[in-house]
C-alpha cells in the first residue's frame, strides 16, 4: 500500500523561473508594510526563486548545471527585464538573498548566448542601471554586494568606461573616505578597478578630464586618514606609470603643485608612506626636461631633500632602492649647483 499522497513538483524550465522571479519581485510593490504576513510569505517567495536560479546556474553540489539552461535562464532573464528588477530590490531583501543573487549575476554577466554576451548587452541599453549600483555605496546595507555587481560589469570594457565618464565617478571621491571601513575599503577597490583595468578607455578620461581629476584625487594624497593616504599613492603608482598614460605622467610631473604633495608624503610619519611617496618624487628629479619651477623648488629644498633621502628606508630596503636613491640625492645636488651657476 503506497502513502505517497503527494506528487513531487516538476522543476521549473528555464522561462517559468525567469517568469516566477518577476511575478514574486514585483508581487511585493501591491503589498504593504502593514501587511506582515503577506510580505513576509511574498519575500519567502523570491528568496526561494533566487535559491532555484543559482541551482540551475551552478548545479546542485551532485549534478553539474546543464548547458542549455543555463543559456536558456540568461536570455530570459534579459528578455523578461529581470535585471533591472534584480537592482533595484536589492535594498529590500536579507543578506543570503543579495549574496545568491550576486552570485548568479557573476555567472549570467560572462554567459553567451548565440555568441552573444545578452547580460552585458542588456546593461549596455540600461545604462542607468550602473549608476544606481555606485549611489548604492551611500546604502551600508547593501554596498558590498551592490560593490561585488559593479566589479563584475567594470570586468567588460564599455561599462566600465561609462562609468568612468559618469557623473556618478566623482562620488568615488568621496565614498573611500566614508567612515564604515568595510565599506570605504570596498568602495576603493572599485575606484581601483576603474582606473586600472581598461588602459585605453582610463587615458582618455585621464586625457579629457585632467585637471578636475587631479584636483580632487590630491585631497586623497593629502587625507588625515593614514589608509586613504596610502593606498591613493599606491594606486597613483600603477595607473600613472602605465605607458599609455605616459602623456599624462609627464604633464603630472611638470606640476610644482604635485612635486610639493610628494615632498610633504617624504615627511610622513609612515615609513610605508615615505617609500611610496619617492617612487613618484624620483620620476619628478629624474625627468631630463624638468621645467624650471621645478628646478627651482629642487634647489630651493636641497638640503632638507638630502636629509630627507639621507634617512629614508635605512636598514629596510634593498640594493636597487638604495642606488635609485643616491642617484636621486645625486640630481639634486647637481640641480643646486647648476642654479648656484645662473644665479
Amino acid at each position: 500500500m503506497s502513502f505517497s499522497f503527494f506528487k513531487a513538483s516538476r522543476p521549473k524550465t528555464p522561462s517559468e523561473l525567469a517568469k516566477a522571479v518577476k511575478d514574486t519581485f514585483n508581487a511585493l510593490d501591491s503589498i504593504t508594510v502593514a501587511e506582515v504576513k503577506a510580505l513576509e510569505k511574498a519575500m519567502e517567495e523570491v528568496e526561494k526563486n533566487i535559491v532555484a536560479m543559482k541551482v540551475m546556474l551552478t548545479g546542485d553540489g551532485e549534478a553539474e548545471p546543464n548547458p542549455d539552461q543555463v543559456s536558456q535562464l540568461t536570455f530570459e532573464v534579459c528578455n523578461e527585464d529581470v535585471i533591472a528588477l534584480f537592482i533595484h530590490k536589492l535594498p529590500i531583501l536579507g543578506w543570503e538573498a543579495r549574496k545568491n543573487l550576486v552570485h548568479c549575476w557573476s555567472i549570467m554577466l560572462k554567459q553567451k548566448v548565440d555568441s552573444k554576451f545578452c547580460c552585458v548587452q542588456y546593461m549596455e541599453n540600461h545604462l542607468e542601471l550602473l549608476d544606481f549600483l555606485v549611489v548604492c555605496y551611500d546604502n551600508k546595507e547593501i554596498a558590498l554586494h551592490c560593490g561585488g555587481m559593479l566589479r563584475e560589469c567594470i570586468k567588460l570594457p564599455s561599462l566600465a568606461k561609462y562609468i568612468l565618464e559618469s557623473p556618478s565617478f566623482e562620488l568615488f571621491f568621496k565614498f573611500v573616505e566614508l567612515p564604515n571601513f568595510d565599506v570605504a575599503s570596498d568602495a576603493f577597490s572599485t575606484f581601483k578597478d576603474l582606473l586600472t583595468k581598461h588602459e585605453s578607455a582610463v587615458s582618455q578620461y585621464l586625457t579629457d578630464n585632467y585637471s578636475e581629476f587631479f584636483e580632487q584625487y590630491e585631497k586623497l594624497l593629502t587625507s588625515p586618514n593614514y589608509v586613504t593616504r596610502r593606498q591613493s599613492l599606491k594606486l597613483l603608482s600603477e595607473f600613472l606609470l602605465e605607458p599609455p598614460n605616459s602623456h599624462i605622467m609627464k604633464r603630472y610631473i611638470a606640476e610644482v603643485s604635485h612635486l610639493k604633495v610628494m615632498m610633504n608624503l617624504l615627511k610622513d610619519s609612515s615609513k610605508n608612506i615615505q617609500i611610496s611617496a619617492f617612487h613618484i618624487f624620483k620620476v619628478f628629479v629624474a625627468n631630463p626636461n624638468k621645467p624650471r619651477e621645478i628646478k627651482l623648488i629642487l634647489a630651493k629644498n636641497h638640503e632638507r631633500l638630502l636629509a630627507l633621502l639621507n634617512n629614508l628606508g635605512k636598514g629596510g630596503e634593498d640594493d636597487q632602492f638604495e642606488e635609485e636613491k643616491e642617484l636621486i640625492m645625486k640630481e639634486i645636488q647637481k640641480v643646486f649647483r647648476l642654479a648656484n651657476l645662473e644665479s
